[in-house]
C-alpha cells in the first residue's frame, strides 16, 4: 500500500543540480520520454548495474542532443527521484505533484506518475528483497598532483585530485568484533589491514561531475531525516 504522505511534504528538493536537471528533462521529446523512464524504473534496484551501456549513452546523447555530462545529470535525476519515490512509497498523485512543484513540465510529470502507477508497488518489492552488504567509509584523504603536458615545448600543467578512501565490509567488521570478543590485542591492527583502498583521480571538470553527485546524494539523505 502507498503511504499518506501529504502534498506539502517535500521529498525532492529543489538543489542547484535538479533545477539543472529538471530544465534538461523539460526540453525532451515527451514521446521519447517514457521509454527512458521505463528502463531506469526496471534497473533501479540493482545499484551495481547501470541502466545504459556506454555505447547506448552515445546514441541518447544524438537521440535528446545532450553533452554526455548532462546526459548523466538528467539519467542520475531520474534516477533519484524514483529512488525517493521508492522510499517514501508515495501516491502517483503525490508524486506527480511534487514533480510540478520543482518546475517539471506537466506532461514529464504526467509521464512519471503514469511509469508509477504501472511498476511503482513492484519497484518498492523489489527493494524490499534486495540484499544489503554495504561497504563502509573509514577513512578520507586527498592530495592535488599536477601533470605535466606531453609536448615538452608546454608549459602549461592539468591539475588532477586524488582522492584515497578506506572502506571496510561487513567481513572485516566481523572479523575485528570476534577478535575483540577473544581479548586479542593485535584487533585494531587487523581492522587497518582488512580496509580496502579506493583511490581515484579526478580532472577539474570530473571532480565537478563528482561533486554534483554528491550533492544528490545529501539532498536524499536530507529528505530522509
Amino acid at each position: 500500500m502507498y503511504t499518506e504522505l501529504t502534498m506539502a511534504a517535500v521529498i525532492i528538493p529543489e538543489s542547484a543540480s535538479i533545477k539543472q536537471a529538471v530544465s534538461l528533462i523539460n526540453v525532451i521529446d515527451t514521446g521519447k520520454f517514457p521509454r527512458l523512464l521505463s528502463r531506469i524504473l526496471q534497473k533501479l534496484h540493482l545499484k551495481a548495474e547501470r541502466s545504459f551501456s556506454e555505447d547506448e549513452e552515445e546514441k541518447l546523447q544524438v537521440t535528446f542532443s545532450l553533452e554526455k555530462q548532462d546526459l548523466h545529470l538528467v539519467l542520475e535525476t531520474i534516477s533519484f527521484i524514483l529512488e525517493q519515490a521508492v522510499y517514501h512509497n508515495v501516491k502517483p498523485a503525490v508524486l506527480r505533484q511534487q514533480l510540478e512543484n520543482i518546475n517539471l513540465e506537466q506532461d514529464k510529470a504526467e509521464v512519471f506518475a503514469n511509469a508509477w502507477t504501472n511498476a511503482g508497488q513492484e519497484t518498492v518489492e523489489k527493494f524490499r528483497q534486495r540484499n544489503f552488504a554495504p561497504k563502509k567509509l573509514e577513512t578520507t584523504g586527498w592530495q592535488l598532483n599536477l601533470q605535466m603536458a606531453q609536448s615538452t615545448q608546454a608549459k602549461m600543467a592539468s591539475p588532477r585530485a586524488v582522492l584515497e578512501l578506506g572502506v571496510s565490509s561487513e567481513d572485516s567488521k566481523r572479523t575485528e568484533t570476534a577478535l575483540r570478543h577473544r581479548g586479542a590485542v593485535t584487533a585494531s591492527l587487523n581492522l587497518t589491514k582488512n580496509l580496502e583502498k579506493v583511490v581515484a583521480e579526478f580532472s577539474h571538470a570530473e571532480l565537478l561531475e563528482f561533486f554534483n553527485k554528491l550533492e544528490t546524494i545529501q539532498a536524499q539523505l536530507d529528505s530522509l531525516t
